[in-house]
């Protein structure tokens, strides 16, 4: 049995843990405005998503969600997570026709699902613990967007993130969450001056996938900008957010990896929140 990092007196059940991850996933996409990204008003950059699809793709994913906290839960091994993923990932691409909607947020969310099973409260931590090494060993699929943009530019994307214990997550995602939510209740509002800090920081493979390192650089100038200017504490923040969208879809941009890192902090929060999870904040 290896130790687990902060463990919490009362573990979560694996049935709550997938429902707070359900929640978060849909929280994520029904916020608007999200710069280039699928939301309850429209495709962002996607001509082969929308909100319909992205909610039948949560309904078939969170099954699984269930199962990789059932295996924190026991203490099995990467592998079995591995086999977990590739079943989520071939149900999603069922309920939405061949179309990648949550390949990153299986791998994140799936991780912090398994983590919190284990009864940690330092989910970071216990994955980087537990699966890190495994993380940066597994051979990613070859012909996938973020295998080829991290070989060709030289980052790190999501499996170093993971594997690190999702550090962005902790040090950016979660503060501003908080901190937004001192200046305002419109969960749409948090939501996008968390997303607008990660883009702002993060190499985001999507980003480089769709527009470059130019374009990646542009969308990070772009978010600093909005942030600068106050983000949500401009009064005219949600137009301004707005028009970033539109300019974000003209460019044909969209910031999927720190979208992917969005659902995964509100599912952290919720956990250190949510009463019956066994967690307090």
């Amino acid at each position: 049995m290896v130790s687990v990092p902060g463990s919490s007196a009362s573990p979560r059940s694996p049935d709550i843990i997938a429902e707070l991850a359900r929640k978060a996933l849909l929280q994520e996409v029904v916020s608007y405005p999200k710069p280039g990204l699928v939301s309850r008003v429209d495709g962002g950059s996607h001509g082969d998503m929308d909100y319909q699809s992205f909610t039948a793709s949560i309904d078939a994913i969170v099954p699984f969600f269930r199962q990789m906290a059932a295996i924190g839960a026991a203490d099995q091994g990467f592998r079995a997570l591995q086999q977990v993923g590739i079943a989520a990932e071939m149900a999603m691409l069922r309920a939405t026709g061949g179309v990648n909607t949550h390949r990153g947020a299986i791998f994140g969310v799936g991780l912090l699902c398994a983590a919190s099973g284990t009864g940690a409260s330092d989910l970071g931590a216990c994955i980087a613990m537990r699966w890190g090494k495994e993380i940066l060993r597994h051979a990613p699929v070859s012909d996938s967007h973020g295998t080829k943009v991290r070989e060709k530019y030289g980052i790190g994307g999501a499996r170093q993130e993971a594997a690190t214990g999702f550090p962005t997550l902790y040090a950016v995602g979660l503060p501003v969450l908080h901190q937004a939510r001192t200046i305002t209740s419109d969960q749409d509002a948090c939501s996008l001056q968390v997303l607008m800090s990660f883009i702002s920081r993060m190499e985001d493979t999507t980003l480089f996938h769709r527009g470059g390192r130019a374009g990646a650089q542009w969308a990070a100038r772009t978010a600093r900008l909005f942030l600068d200017r106050g983000g949500i504490r401009d009064p005219d923040w949600y137009e301004n957010a707005v028009t970033l969208h539109h300019a974000f879809v003209a460019k044909n941009l969209s910031p999927g990896g720190c979208a992917d890192l969005l659902a995964m902090t509100l599912f952290v929060d919720a956990l250190h929140s949510d009463p019956s999870s066994g967690e307090r904040s």
